[in-house]
C-alpha cells in the first residue's frame, strides 16, 4: 500500500514538474510570437489536459491495472470522442489547426498578409488569431473571419509594411477622387 501511494506521489511530482515547464516554455513561445493572453491559456489548458490524461494512463498500468484494460478505457474514450467529433470534423480540424498555428505560424497580429483565392481579393491586417479562426480586418473596411483549417491549406503571403502603410495613405485620397469624378 505505501509503494502505491509513493508511486502515485512521485507520478503526481512528475506531472506538476512537467506541466510548469511546458507552460512556462508556452509562454515564452507566446511573449515570442505576440499571441494574445486568452489563446495563450487556452493552448496551455488544452496541453495541460493532454499530459494529465497520459500521466493517468502511465500511473494507472504502473499501479497494476492490466494493460489490456487501460488501453480498452483510452480506446473507447478516444472512439467516443471521435464519434462526437465527427459530426463535427470541422471543429475538430479547425482546434488541430489552430494549435499548430501557435506553435508555426509565421505571421503575427498586425501582419499585413494575403490569403491567395482567384473568387476573391483577400487581404488585410491581422487583428486576431484564436483557436477556431483569424480575423482579418480587410482594405475596404469589414472584418472577416477566416477559418485555421483553410489558413494552413491555402497560400498566404506577407505583405510589406511600407505597401501597408501606402496603401491605407492612398486609399481614402482615391476614394475621395472617385466620388468627385463620379467613377
Amino acid at each position: 500500500m505505501f509503494n502505491h501511494l509513493l508511486m502515485i506521489f512521485i507520478y503526481l511530482a512528475v506531472f506538476f514538474f512537467a506541466q510548469r515547464q511546458v507552460n512556462k516554455w508556452i509562454h515564452l513561445q507566446a511573449e515570442k510570437k505576440q499571441v494574445s493572453e486568452v489563446r495563450s491559456r487556452l493552448i496551455t489548458r488544452l496541453i495541460s489536459y493532454l499530459l494529465f490524461f497520459v500521466t493517468l494512463s502511465v500511473m494507472a498500468v504502473s499501479l497494476g491495472l492490466g494493460y489490456q484494460e487501460v488501453s480498452l478505457f483510452v480506446s473507447s474514450a478516444f472512439a467516443v470522442l471521435g464519434v462526437a467529433l465527427f459530426a463535427q470534423w470541422s471543429i475538430l480540424s479547425n482546434i488541430t489547426a489552430g494549435v499548430l498555428i501557435f506553435f508555426a505560424f509565421p505571421y503575427r497580429i498586425g501582419d499585413r498578409i494575403k490569403i491567395v483565392d482567384k473568387e476573391e481579393d483577400m487581404s488585410g491586417i491581422i487583428v486576431e488569431i484564436s483557436l477556431f479562426h483569424v480575423l482579418i480586418k480587410r482594405d475596404v473596411g469589414d472584418v472577416m473571419t477566416y477559418p485555421n483549417s483553410l489558413m494552413l491549406q491555402k497560400a498566404v503571403i506577407k505583405l510589406p509594411e511600407h505597401r501597408a502603410r501606402y496603401q491605407q495613405a492612398i486609399k481614402p485620397k482615391l476614394r475621395l477622387m472617385q466620388t468627385e469624378h463620379g467613377g
